[in-house]
């Protein structure tokens, strides 16, 4: 059985922070696949906590039923690919009963939430959403688990591409694809490279991803 806490000033501190990149309001848990896709986003991105039975304004709605507390569990461990082990404390709040959930950052990457069609699917956090993760993401979490070094040349699609970055500012995946007439697969793989080496960085803008060169 949970142990219940009556902190309600802890809880009304994190509500005042509002939603952000490692935090996020659920009014009620009525889908574990949903569930599990901010579950991986913040497993894939720094770590964050769910405030279950708070309102998108900050209302203090509470938690209906030990029902949702169930299918957190259930999101975490059945819809999330590997499993992610989650840390949740209730509180009693305004009379009501606020769960506090836990995600840490995963130290292997990515942690997938399955879709309907228990398709694996990883995502990020970005400000107050969690954005679908780009193949270009994939490409770096796949660098990150290898253990000797990358090697990068700058022969003729290398050069074409930070030329064109360099000229146009910002560009997309298809942007960055033409300009180095390689594959997809092939563009996706070079912009990791790029990315990990410091060399350019990726932007999101107007729910898009854009690639530019990195100022530092």
């Amino acid at each position: 059985m949970m142990r219940i806490h009556n902190e309600s000033q802890y809880i009304h501190k994190l509500v005042a922070e509002g939603e952000h990149c490692h935090q996020d309001f659920k009014f009620e848990i009525s889908d574990a696949r949903k569930i599990a896709r901010s579950i991986s986003a913040f497993a894939n991105t720094e770590g964050g906590r769910l405030l279950i039975g708070v309102k998108d304004n900050g209302k203090i709605a509470g938690v209906r039923s030990e029902e949702e507390i169930y299918m957190i569990e259930a999101a975490a461990q059945m819809y999330c690919q590997p499993q992610v082990e989650i840390k949740s404390q209730a509180y009693v709040v305004e009379g009501k009963t606020v769960l506090e959930v836990q995600i840490d950052e995963a130290t292997i990457k990515p942690v997938c939430a399955l879709d309907e069609e228990n398709k694996p699917k990883a995502y990020i956090r970005i400000a107050d959403e969690n954005i679908l993760a780009t193949p270009v993401h994939l490409k770096i979490w796949q660098h990150h688990k290898k253990k000797e070094g990358a090697l990068i040349t700058f022969t003729g699609p290398e050069k074409l591409l930070l030329e064109e970055l360099a000229e146009k500012g910002m560009m997309t995946l298809n942007q960055c694809q033409k300009a180095c007439r390689l594959s997809r697969n092939s563009t996706c793989n070079l912009l990791a490279k790029f990315i990990r080496f410091g060399l350019i960085t990726s932007v999101f803008e107007g729910h898009k991803f854009y690639f530019q060169l990195n100022e530092e």
